[in-house]
């Protein structure tokens, strides 16, 4: 195994270690780390969505933003202004960087703020860059967009445009913990409490946690070294195959099965197929191997193509979700 691989498992599990009862997370941060993807995370207030982003930041030693999407929220408030200043005394512009301008970047609620604000993501997560006053400014080379919303029904969200949405590597849907780790994390929380009350009491214990901690970080080079090997991570011709069949069967009637025809109203496009390449490739290097699986596709075939297909009238009457459309997809398309 290469010292990169090493240091993915230590990033994994250092995230698992503050959030319990969500392997699927961490799976997929993992995974939109390594094809330099964005990540959308939905579910229920308190799956730790937030605490999932902030965990990795801190075992990255990443610069770390928050936006915090509400209804009043500007495009500016996320990629920044031109503030005028007078330098030796001669007026001038200069532009401010908003919170973009982080290695990870949290867009916390993100279905909250008006369809402008979500746009204003957009250039940056397809380009890493972001144009203010006709100037365009880079991104850093370590860059993710980590966003998280609440499900749809509740009062004050709006669902986000089908263009964004593929625009986003990988979406996981975030459900409650079960009852083992329910109690782990009441566990993990009092410790928490009682470490940070004996940490405000002495000074020097603090300290020495600071010092702790720095050793879990990570060079960053690590992360671009792991995507190099990524890259050269094999496909075979069956692999591919059987992922453009997955993909043609959201799209074509003649390769669809029954369920399928009368569930799907659009089909993927061809960033679900790119990305479900890439999320194979990074699954396979996950678990150590050199080539892609058949399972490793499987593995992230929710992840990847959930989001990105649009139900019909009837399959949302029916109460038929996109996980039921991927599951079907599984089924009816032959391997090999």
């Amino acid at each position: 195994m290469s010292s990169s691989y090493e240091v993915f498992a230590s990033i994994n599990h250092a995230v698992k270690s503050q959030v319990i009862g969500q392997e699927s997370v961490v799976q997929a941060l993992s995974i939109a780390l390594l094809t330099k993807g964005h990540v959308l995370l939905e579910g229920l207030p308190g799956t730790a969505k937030t605490r999932s982003v902030k965990a990795l930041a801190e075992a990255l030693n990443a610069e770390f933003g928050r936006i915090q999407f509400t209804p009043d929220l500007l495009p500016s408030d996320v990629t920044g202004t031109e503030m005028y200043q007078e330098v030796a005394g001669k007026p001038q512009l200069s532009f401010q960087q908003g919170p973009i301008f982080n290695s990870l970047v949290l867009a916390d609620e993100i279905n909250r703020a008006p369809a402008k604000v979500q746009a204003a993501l957009l250039e940056a997560m397809a380009e890493y860059t972001v144009t203010v006053g006709g100037e365009t400014h880079a991104l850093p080379e370590l860059f993710m967009v980590l966003a998280t919303q609440n499900p749809v029904e509740q009062e004050g969200t709006y669902p986000l445009p089908e263009a964004q949405m593929d625009r986003f590597m990988i979406k996981v849907n975030v459900d409650y913990p079960d009852a083992t780790s329910e109690r782990a994390i009441i566990q993990l929380m009092r410790d928490e409490e009682r470490r940070d009350e004996e940490l405000r009491e002495d000074q020097s214990k603090k300290e020495d946690n600071s010092q702790t901690i720095s050793k879990l970080t990570i060079d960053h080079q690590v992360v671009f070294a792991a995507r190099r090997e990524v890259q050269e991570i094999a496909v075979s011709d069956l692999c591919e195959e059987y992922m453009v069949n997955l993909i043609m069967a959201t799209r074509e009637s003649v390769r669809q099965s029954e369920s399928l025809k009368q569930w799907i109203s659009v089909g993927v496009s061809p960033r679900a197929s790119i990305a479900l390449d890439k999320c194979s490739r990074a699954q396979a290097w996950l678990s150590g191997r050199d080539h892609v699986i058949f399972d490793d596709i499987r593995d992230v075939a929710h992840m990847v193509l959930g989001h990105r297909i649009t139900l019909s009238y009837d399959a949302l009457a029916d109460g038929i979700s996109q996980s039921d459309v991927v599951n079907e997809l599984l089924d009816s398309v032959p391997i090999g």
